[in-house]
């Protein structure tokens, strides 16, 4: 099956269809599912927008509402993760995950034994030393300080990574197209040891490296249905008792001979008690339904505020399963008052009890990155400086694509799931190519085709010069920086 990715959305729905769009037509293809890996920005009104966590003046509607509201529908089935720069509100209604729009899913947490792709916002960390490094550096020079100190990127996904072992692994986060190929060491009972190939995508702009399609083998048998996983649900009946919505602090059980019971592994048993229980029916219901008001930019409603929302959805869910609805269950708190009388107790100088769990964050990262929204650039700050931003034309060896298309030009990069060495700059599909060798990776034969697109701005049409002046904050940091930190976001 034909999968696109798409590394960060940042509400431009409309843009990426269009780029899907036209591949499809000029390869003669059709692409089976879109993968959006964070920063979707599901935004439906105004006070969404309130609940988005960028500053002021990146709070844009952008396209995701059309969607929403049905004048569109999605071309192509798209699933989504959430990233750092989010509706909050929004997604906060499908805890367990659910639909946003007809077509359009939003995977809130699962997690599986064997699987064939894993998304994720940010990088797991250490990554960067399976791809090319030097070239990385070269692109996101401020990043060096981290990899050098192998700190940069998430070290809970680190140990996903290492523990699940997936296929692939798609991410985003950086603003960057990096790729990656990660041998596992072998483990008994293994007769090869297995491999991921690692993928980060840029965000949706001009000149950026934001959409690529992988070409992933399928089991033609398997269901047409989006379906739960029956591992994941499990987990969820096991861990349903320590759920806490309450405002204090809340410490999970530790083996530490307290708890009578702090593994919440489950068993095979426990999975076909699970099936049995749904008479092996999985199948994640199409039951979307608006339950918001939608943005009508011919009458913008510029005062309208967030309110708490019970999303149907998560009730069928949570009935479905016998799960506790988070949000329900605070609704009826602040119905019994029980949420304020929990805010003055924390309001009190009583001392808060110590946790358990260290709160060391020295191994998070630390860097700046230049081009990433912070949400300490206020609009006050706009007027620090002036930067001159030209337009990026196409290098020799990736030229113009000939085409008709009624949004910005598209440029064709080679098979451009590189990994190369340090000291190699140009190796094509050298090391993935090896992951088909069945003397280092499982999965001998298999071939992965990808098709990978930029988007490119029409900046010189109408006699313009092609150079534009761009407003930013921090202008000493961007002054040092490269010519890809032109755009804002």
């Amino acid at each position: 099956m034909k999968v696109a990715v798409e590394g960060c959305c940042h509400g431009e729905l409309d843009k990426i269809y269009e780029s899907i769009q036209f591949l499809e037509k000029k390869d003669n293809v059709k692409v089976d599912l879109l993968l959006c890996c964070g920063d979707f920005q599901a935004v439906r009104n105004e006070a969404d927008m309130i609940c988005m966590a960028v500053p002021v003046k990146y709070r844009q509607m952008q396209t995701f509402y059309k969607y929403y509201s049905g004048e569109k529908k999605a071309p192509v089935l798209t699933i989504f993760i959430g990233g750092n720069h989010e509706a909050s509100n929004h997604l906060q209604e499908l805890p367990y995950g659910g639909w946003v729009a007809p077509n359009i899913y939003y995977l809130a947490s699962a997690l599986k034994q064997h699987m064939d792709i894993f998304l994720s916002h940010d990088w797991p960390q250490g990554i960067y030393h399976y791809g090319n490094k030097k070239q990385l550096l070269k692109k996101k020079a401020f990043l060096r300080p981290e990899v050098e100190s192998n700190t940069l990127g998430s070290p809970a996904a680190t140990e996903l990574l290492q523990h699940l072992k997936p296929s692939y692994w798609f991410a985003a986060h950086l603003h960057v197209k990096f790729a990656a190929l990660m041998q596992h060491p072998k483990c008994d009972g293994e007769q090869l040891p297995k491999a991921t190939k690692f993928l980060a995508l840029d965000k949706c702009l001009p000149h950026r490296d934001f959409l690529q399609i992988v070409e992933i083998e399928h089991d033609p048998n398997a269901s047409e249905h989006l379906e739960y996983d029956s591992e994941w649900l499990a987990i969820l009946k096991a861990t349903n008792d320590l759920i806490n919505v309450t405002s204090k602090s809340w410490n999970m059980p530790e083996n530490n001979s307290l708890h009578a019971k702090w593994d919440y592994s489950v068993s095979e048993e426990d999975i076909k008690e699970l099936l049995e229980e749904q008479a092996n029916n999985l199948q994640i219901p199409c039951n979307f339904s608006q339950i918001a008001p939608v943005y009508d930019p011919a009458h913008p409603q510029r005062s309208r505020e967030p309110i708490h929302v019970i999303n149907p959805q998560t009730t069928e869910f949570c009935a479905t399963f016998g799960l506790t609805d988070l949000n329900a269950k605070v609704k009826q708190m602040e119905s019994e008052g029980l949420m304020e009388e929990e805010d003055e107790m924390d309001g009190a100088d009583n001392p808060e009890e110590p946790s358990d769990y260290t709160t060391d964050t020295s191994g998070l990262s630390s860097s700046i990155n230049p081009d990433e929204i912070t949400l300490d650039d206020d609009d006050d700050d706009d007027d620090n400086g002036e930067l001159s931003a030209h337009s990026v034309e196409p290098l020799p060896d990736h030229p113009f694509t000939d085409s008709s298309a009624n949004f910005s030009d598209v440029r064709d990069l080679p098979d451009s799931m590189v990994v190369s060495s340090d000291e190699t700059q140009d190796s094509a599909n050298e090391e993935l190519d090896k992951s088909g060798d069945s003397s280092m990776t499982e999965g001998e034969g298999r071939t992965t085709r990808t098709k990978a697109v930029k988007r490119i701005s029409n900046e010189h049409e109408n006699g313009s010069s092609g150079i534009k002046l761009i407003k930013r904050r921090n202008q000493s940091i961007y002054h040092t920086q490269s010519n890809e930190n032109e755009d804002i976001e």
